[in-house]
């Protein structure tokens, strides 16, 4: 059963690795610190640099100064603490070995030397690493290894410290520095190295957080209750998490509103946990609807707030005290009836489960609109039973319906209402029944449209059902409304294949041709273009003086059913497409551990298909070599008992695949003996670049993993990625599959699975979908009047600026469109930055940031740009729609 992370007393470390997830940040207690560094500690930084360099990290100077104040014994804790936390953020922690054994204590004396040939590998593969001293990438100036502690330090860094007088020890370690202060590059160690591991990548800065746990923790607690947008699983557990670090004064602390109702149910649940009696009056002044009561009621109980039929079935709802009931009861009993009505009709099991805690009729007198809303769920024959004397005049808009020698209560909701215009061609008419509910009005949106089509054949859209629409997308949430514009966007036909995502606790998929009347141009393009003019005005209000942009931002699709998203390394929305690292060769990967007394078989599998999607041929259990070693398996784990669990890989030789005839490669994972995800104690998929993975390593280095998902859930088929080999890219799907009948062989099931595959690729097609893109270029066009877009694969950077004569409106159009641009850039970006109020979105963050600049910024993989000042409000993808909020 889905649950919520538990608020144990562990919750700090669940900061900490929060920390290092999202802001590559590491908390040092300021308690611990010893008034100057230990000699001790100081020789173990050394054995703590190799190792963090062997995952691809690098302590920058003030995390290391901090760092090297901690006692040996705090450092040996603190050092393990972080290294265990990049392990499972990188799927390195089960079978990781400790470079360096008993550390700091006895540390070998190769260490300098391991540490040295590293960073030597790294700079002779791509020589913008990051600073350590001042985070950014060495750039034009270049970047080197002091001689002979082999930190990193750009040459702009140097000059300064010669400025000052500093120039004679290293800024990290204190090391005196040689008389040459750089290692020279022509090193047989370093390079051998280089080739061992090969790959361009860049070390990821690790940096001190700002202030205490706490001060931390509430900062980030406030964003995420901020949030305008459902959270996902990993936000979620966070959110969890830093509950329960908050101080006692929690409920004065929560802001005025709480915009997603599924994440006040958690925190109202939090609430009561803490302080039953305290919590009441919080409640009173919270829930507004009916369904808050019951997301409250499941959060209580361990679950989800999501109310999924699925958990219903399985949850044991914890009892209440009494006054508590009483309190909800009366919270219901104060909603208007039609409203309390439909609510419980719309979640008829769970509310059928929580009637047997809340006891409606026992308070029928006090609290009559509960009571008669639960007579009416139920279907109660008010002939029999005591409540029936209550309504043998059923209150408005309840009425007693005979049926069957029976007597009970009936009622018309909003569905039925909506339902009986637009059967009748009342396209008006339920547009004005729907405006009450804009969230509704915009999912039902398309159906609106086509009963247009099929009634009012060939005619516009009216204008007074143009104005009700305009008025009723202001209150619209970005999701619902970034759907819609998606939807009614790109182009459709007669039959065509469309997608469903039901909503769940997975994201499973379904597809089936529709037969519909297709909404034509006349109709969608008005539409769409209010969508716009709503996304333009939501982004208005904070000014920049300048903007960068990434087009790339066009392959990622605006995230949507983030509830079902699984937890991943990089942030990838789901259908977005990304570019495979450089390099002929990819290494998929899965690895899961079983429960003691469970045997789990889990198999990894890739299908391979043509450009026509006719099948190919595959790699799995079944043919573990195909072709010319095109793709290789490890081989078939058919269980993983603990404590080290299975792992299972298969290589990609890319051209040799393309050479065979194949144009797709879909990544599998299935459970063979039928077991779900959700009961595995660990298990996850991914991929790791072998240009970038060292020899020495082994089958798995955790600095080359480029992607990993964790499989969670009620489900037993994963389809984490399509890599489509012509174009060197892959499309993100995060999909599950139904396995009904036993989903055993990918051989036997590869026309569904090849159906499937191709479905998903034309419903995230170019211009089906609202992107990032189109979000960023809002934000720009209404915050700046000049804005950067960097085109892709390093093409250049394009400048589109803002007439004098030209509206908000049209610049927008004409950035969203990427028409005429007015400029070529010339100037380093890092240079036009500097200084500046900016607003910055990429897809990564390769571009330096300068100290100087302020601002927001979104980038999707990590790089130098991390270690841009304070003044940057960094946003996820999650938060760069949640802007676009009606309330903004």
């Amino acid at each position: 059963m889905p649950r919520v992370a538990s608020a144990d007393a562990d919750a700090d470390l669940d900061l900490d690795f929060f920390l290092l997830r999202r802001r590559g940040a590491v908390c040092v207690p300021p308690g611990d610190l010893l008034p100057a560094a230990d000699p001790w500690s100081t020789d173990g930084l050394v054995a703590l640099d190799a190792d963090l360099a062997q995952r691809g990290y690098l302590l920058t100077v003030g995390l290391r100064a901090a760092l090297g104040r901690l006692a040996p014994t705090a450092l040996a804790r603190t050092g393990g603490a972080l290294l265990a936390r990049i392990d499972h953020l990188l799927g390195a922690d089960r079978r990781h070995l400790t470079l360096f054994h008993r550390f700091p204590d006895a540390v070998p004396d190769h260490a300098h030397l391991l540490y040295s040939r590293q960073i030597r590998a790294f700079l002779l593969n791509q020589p913008r690493q990051p600073c350590a001293h001042c985070g950014r990438s060495g750039g034009e100036a270049g970047i080197g290894a002091l001689a002979p502690c082999a930190h990193l330090l750009c040459v702009a860094c140097h000059d300064g410290l010669a400025a000052e007088g500093r120039a004679g020890a290293c800024p990290l370690c204190g090391s005196p520095l040689a008389p040459e202060p750089y290692l020279g590059e022509d090193n047989p160690q370093g390079r051998k190295a280089a080739e061992e591991f090969g790959g361009d990548q860049a070390l990821r800065t690790l940096r001190l957080a700002e202030g205490d746990t706490v001060t931390v923790a509430m900062a980030e607690l406030g964003r995420l209750l901020a949030r305008r947008t459902p959270l996902d699983p990993q936000d979620r557990d966070d959110l969890v998490a830093l509950l329960a670090l908050a101080p006692d004064d929690l409920a004065d602390r929560l802001p005025e509103r709480i915009p997603v109702r599924e994440t006040k149910a958690v925190v109202l649940a939090a609430l009561l946990r803490r302080d039953p009696e305290a919590a009441l009056p919080v409640l009173a002044t919270r829930i507004d609807t009916a369904t808050d009561v019951l997301r409250l009621l499941w959060v209580r109980s361990g679950a989800e707030p999501d109310l999924l039929p699925a958990t219903a079935r399985r949850l044991r709802l914890r009892n209440l005290s009494r006054p508590l009931r009483r309190a909800l009861l009366a919270l219901l009993d104060a909603l208007p009836l039609a409203g309390l009505a439909e609510d419980l009709r719309r979640h008829r099991s769970a509310w059928l489960r929580a009637g047997e805690l809340l006891h409606p009729y026992e308070y029928r007198q006090r609290f009559p609109n509960v009571a008669a809303a639960f007579a009416l769920l139920r279907g109660t024959d008010l002939r029999d039973h005591p409540v029936g004397a209550e309504f043998a005049e059923p209150p408005v808009p309840l009425r007693a319906v005979e049926s069957g020698g029976r007597t009970r209560l009936g009622f018309t909701g909003f569905a039925g209402q909506v339902e009986g215009l637009l059967a009748a061609g009342d396209v008006p008419g339920a547009l004005q029944v729907l405006a009450g509910r804009p969230g509704e009005l915009t999912r039902r949106l398309h159906h609106v449209l086509r009963v247009h089509a099929a009634v009012r054949p060939g005619e516009p859209l009216p204008d007074d059902v143009l104005r009700t629409l305009a008025g009723a997308l202001r209150s619209v949430a970005p999701g619902p409304l970034l759907g819609a514009y998606g939807r009614l966007r790109g182009p459709r036909e007669q039959g065509e294949r469309r997608l469903y995502f039901p909503r769940g606790a997975v994201s499973l998929a379904y597809a089936r041709e529709d037969h519909g009347t297709v909404v034509p141009a006349a109709s969608s393009g008005p539409v769409c273009a209010l969508i716009e003019a709503e996304l333009l005005r939501r982004a208005s209000g904070e000014r920049y003086g300048l903007a960068l942009l990434d087009e790339g931002l066009d392959d990622l699709v605006a995230p949507f059913a983030e509830r079902a998203a699984s937890r991943t390394l990089v942030a990838v929305p789901r259908g977005s497409r990304q570019a495979l690292p450089s390099g002929d060769r990819l290494r998929l990967f899965l690895h899961w551990m079983q429960p003691v007394h469970l045997r789990v078989d889990l198999d990894l599998s890739v299908a391979l298909y043509d450009a026509e999607w006719r099948f190919t041929g595959l790699c799995d259990f079944t043919e573990l070599v195909h072709g010319d070693r095109a793709a290789v398996h490890s081989g078939d784990f058919v269980s993983a008992p603990p404590p080290d669990g299975a792992t299972e890989f298969v290589d990609l030789d890319l051209p040799r695949l393309t050479g065979g005839g194949a144009r797709y490669a879909v990544m599998i994972v299935f459970s063979y003996n039928d077991v779900p995800f959700e009961q595995l104690t660990d298990a996850f998929a991914g991929f790791l670049q072998l240009a970038a993975a060292d020899r020495a390593a082994g089958h798995y280095d955790p600095k080359a993993v480029r992607q990993r998902l964790d499989l969670m859930g009620d489900a037993k088929v994963c389809v984490p990625m399509i890599v489509d080999l012509a174009d060197r890219r892959y499309v993100w799907t995060d999909l599950n599959t139904g396995a009904d009948g036993g989903f055993h062989s990918v051989r036997r099931h590869h026309a569904e699975v090849g159906g499937l595959c191709r479905d998903v690729l034309a419903h995230f097609a170019e211009g089906r979908r609202a992107t990032l893109w189109d979000l960023a270029s809002a934000v720009a066009a209404a915050g700046s009047d000049e804005v950067l877009v960097r085109e892709r694969d390093g093409g250049g950077v394009q400048v589109w600026r803002r007439g004098g004569g030209e509206s908000v409106a049209e610049f927008a159009a004409r950035l969203r469109d990427r028409r005429a641009p007015d400029a070529r850039e010339g100037r380093p970006l890092t240079e036009r930055l500097a200084g500046q109020r900016a607003f910055v979105a990429l897809v990564d963050g390769d571009v330096p940031a300068p100290e100087t600049m302020s601002g927001t910024a979104y980038r999707l993989h990590p790089g130098p740009f991390d270690a841009a000042p304070e003044e940057v409000d960094r946003l996820t993808a999650g938060d760069l729609v949640a802007r676009f909020g009606p309330g903004t």
